[in-house]
C-alpha cells in the first residue's frame, strides 16, 4: 500500500485552481474500471468537488520515477474513491482510482 507525506503546497495548489485540465492515459482508466469497477470520470470529479476533496500529499513509498501524489474524495454518485496522480505540465493524470 502506498505512503504519503503530507505537502502543504499540494492543498494551496488543489484548492487555488478555478477548475482543472486531466492527462488521459488509456491504460490506466482501463485498469481502473476493471480492476476497481471506478471510471476514470470518476477521479475527475473528485478534484472538482473541493467540499470532499482531501489531499494525502506526495508518495513517499513505494519510489516512483516522478512525484505521485495521493487525495480521497466523493464522485457525483457519493462514491468515496482514493485517487493516485501525477502532475504533468499544469494537468492531472490520473494513474489510479479505486474505493477507499
Amino acid at each position: 500500500m502506498a505512503q504519503f507525506e503530507f505537502v502543504a503546497w499540494l492543498v494551496k495548489w488543489l484548492l487555488s485552481q478555478p477548475d482543472f485540465e486531466f492527462d488521459c492515459d488509456n491504460g490506466n482508466a482501463i485498469k481502473s474500471v476493471n480492476k476497481h469497477n471506478v471510471p476514470v470520470e470518476s477521479a475527475e470529479q473528485i478534484f472538482r468537488n473541493k467540499e470532499v476533496l482531501a489531499p494525502l500529499g506526495i508518495q513517499i513509498s513505494p519510489s516512483t520515477n516522478e512525484p505521485r501524489f495521493g487525495a480521497l474524495g466523493m464522485d457525483l454518485l457519493g462514491r468515496r474513491l482514493s485517487v493516485c496522480f501525477t502532475i504533468r505540465s499544469g494537468k492531472i493524470r490520473i494513474i489510479s482510482v479505486r474505493p477507499m
